[in-house]
């Protein structure tokens, strides 16, 4: 299993409900995409203060490499790119096998 992490700093100027359209299409990827296993979506709850202004995190968890290989250039990606990409800021991308 390949885990797939984002951490997403948002522009001040993204508004909850492109956040929550996001989400959803997060979300939806395992029923979209062959080789995604699952997501995850959370918002940092940290009381520590150390996330850096990231305010959202993705799991993202791929079958295998191959799953991983067939998300990354599928259209659903792209579609997801479109709504993720005027809203954002910054981001953080990590992934390790499991």
């Amino acid at each position: 299993m390949i885990r797939h992490i984002l951490l997403i700093k948002f522009k001040s100027t993204a508004n909850t409900n492109d956040i929550n359209m996001l989400k959803a299409s997060f979300e939806s990827m395992p029923s979209k995409v062959k080789g995604v296993h699952s997501v995850e979506w959370g918002m940092n709850d940290s009381p520590e203060g150390k996330n850096k202004g990231y305010t959202h995190a993705v799991v993202m968890n791929f079958i295998d490499e191959a799953g991983r290989d067939n998300y990354l250039p599928h259209p659903e990606h792209d579609e997801l790119k479109k709504l993720f990409r005027p809203i954002l800021e910054d981001l953080v991308v990590f992934d390790y096998t499991v």
